[in-house]
């Protein structure tokens, strides 16, 4: 999970398990749990203590060592869509949001933080309710009604009757959203795909177990933002919820190339989404053990149907005479492609990284990271709006692909025409 994949935080650097963070300014209750020693997780065997420990099968490169078999494939998509690793345990329990939801997240407040509803999972009457207006939309008795028929994209609930008495995340929900096909927020499932209307921060900040510091912080966040490391270091530095799709050919994922796939799969599933694992990476100081394991045995089936998720066409109505000019202009002049190698346009793939100051971005978030560099981000699915238009780099920092281009043209000094700016960007609309 970059998505992919995603969740959202709390506590401290230990949220999972609830260690407080006083550099933070956070103070919270920490139970004790047993902490495994890192002999133990190895049985004996020496190793680079460099290296993560993630759980068994989050080491796996590329898609010719995942098995890509129709079960395997069905049974990633029920994964991706609807496990929640067991993570009820903090949503619920510790942020009590079923409560919340029962008592203030109407269907409109939830489109409105960029919640997404899943047109085929309504029945007839539903959809007929819904256009007739039948249906109170301004109910939260909606919404667990909504959950209850499996519809809310990426929330999982219990609902007993008509009380919602569990709730919990999946990947699907940062890295899905729908095509609008029924109404604004309201369609069929577009999974891969960064859910940029999304402000988890707010949803989080509904959770009355949040401080007034810790709700300053997640209102900062903003739609289509979320810091991962807010709960490991304290610092406060949220990110582009970036695409699950195009995945296949990429050999690191997220912004520094800290790992493949499924560590980050992993990483998100344990230590974001609090589901049930244990996540260790001694680079950035994570031990977060969650009993029992819930995540290893999902790996391989998660990975192959985010590998089996192609980044989607160009919108039609491309200007393709003048893509095609782009391109000359990305592999030549613009020097676009002595990083934007191949298929994947990255060199990642090349075993490559950059310092931060080579890419002319902020050195403080890559400080954070396992790599203390950032990737050459792939391009794919760069403009394809409503849902996809931006922003772009890790902190968004570039609204548009123009701005894209004005960053690069100064940073490396580039002299180009206005035209050939024109027809690049209509180059990078097309990928």
């Amino acid at each position: 999970m970059h998505r992919k994949k995603f969740a959202l935080a709390l506590h401290s650097r230990d949220v999972a398990i609830g260690r407080s963070n006083r550099r933070s300014g956070f103070d919270h209750p920490r139970p004790s749990l047993l902490v495994l020693a890192l002999g133990a997780l190895i049985a004996g065997c020496e190793r680079d203590e460099s290296a993560p420990i993630a759980p068994r099968g989050a080491d796996v490169t590329t898609a010719s060592e995942t098995r890509m078999d129709p079960e395997t494939l069905t049974e990633g998509k029920k994964i991706f869509r609807f496990d929640t690793y067991g993570d009820e345990t903090f949503w619920t329990d510790t942020l009590r949001m079923h409560e919340v939801i029962s008592k203030e997240v109407s269907p409109i407040t939830a489109l409105s933080v960029g919640l997404k509803v899943d047109a085929d999972a309504l029945p007839p009457e539903i959809v007929a309710g819904i256009k007739n207006r039948t249906v109170d939309l301004n109910s939260p008795a909606t919404t667990v009604a909504l959950l209850k028929l499996g519809a809310v994209v990426g929330v999982v609930g219990t609902v007993e009757g008509n009380t919602l008495t569990r709730v919990g995340i999946t990947c699907a929900l940062c890295h899905s959203t729908v095509d609008n096909s029924f109404a604004a927020g309201i369609g069929h499932r577009l999974d891969g795909w960064p859910n940029r209307d999304l402000n988890p921060g707010a949803i989080i900040a509904l959770s009355p177990a949040v401080t007034p510091a810790q709700r300053l912080v997640y209102n900062s966040w903003g739609p289509g933002m979320y810091d991962p490391r807010f709960n490991i270091d304290g610092l406060n530095m949220p990110v582009v919820i970036p695409p699950a799709f195009g995945l296949r050919h990429v050999k690191r994922e997220i912004y520094t190339g800290d790992g493949v796939v499924s560590y980050w799969n992993a990483y998100v599933a344990i230590t974001q989404m609090h589901g049930h694992g244990h996540f260790v990476d001694s680079r950035i100081g994570v031990d977060i053990n969650n009993p029992p394991d819930l995540v290893s045995a999902k790996l391989e089936a998660l990975r192959a149907y985010q590998f089996s998720i192609d980044a989607p066409e160009a919108p039609a109505g491309a200007d393709k005479a003048a893509a095609q000019r782009g391109r000359a202009v990305f592999n030549g002049v613009a020097k676009c492609a002595s990083c934007h190698l191949g298929d994947a346009k990255t060199d990642v793939n090349a075993n490559r990284l950059h310092d931060p100051d080579e890419v002319g971005q902020d050195a403080a978030y890559a400080l954070r990271s396992a790599t203390k560099l950032y990737r050459t981000t792939p391009l794919r699915g760069l403009w394809h709006p409503p849902q996809l238009k931006g922003p772009y780099f890790h902190d968004g920092n570039a609204t548009t692909l123009e701005a894209v281009v004005a960053h690069y043209t100064q940073l490396l000094g580039l002299t180009l025409t206005a035209d050939q700016r024109a027809d690049l960007v209509a180059y990078l609309k097309t990928l």
